[in-house]
């Protein structure tokens, strides 16, 4: 179990920043190199780079080799883990609101 929350910590912290969100976003309608990655940001391919980093470590892209290029691809297998998470967890948040919601009726 440590190794899933440790790989949901990853994707988390990955999914917290506007511009990787932006680049999953991108990638969902198909691969990208890192120039066609970084045109619609203010930013370096520097930048991007790092962004892309994290992305692969968090195991949310891939990159392939392809002649001189690096395309990159969304991996949406991390994403449904994450939102299995989220779906599991929804209920007990529901649950625990639902509670605290009759509680204050009672105040």
């Amino acid at each position: 179990m440590a190794v899933l929350e440790d790989d949901l910590t990853l994707v988390f912290t990955a999914l917290a920043d506007p511009t990787r969100r932006a680049i999953l976003e991108r990638l969902s309608h198909g691969d990208a190199t890192v120039h066609q990655l970084a045109a619609p940001f203010a930013m370096s391919q520097q930048a991007v780079s790092k962004h892309l980093l994290v992305l692969e470590r968090a195991q949310l892209i891939s990159r392939a080799r392809v002649g001189q290029s690096r395309p990159c691809s969304l991996d949406a297998g991390r994403l449904a883990e994450a939102v299995s998470w989220i779906e599991t967890n929804r209920q007990v948040w529901a649950e625990r609101h639902d509670r605290l919601a009759a509680h204050l009726e009672t105040l």
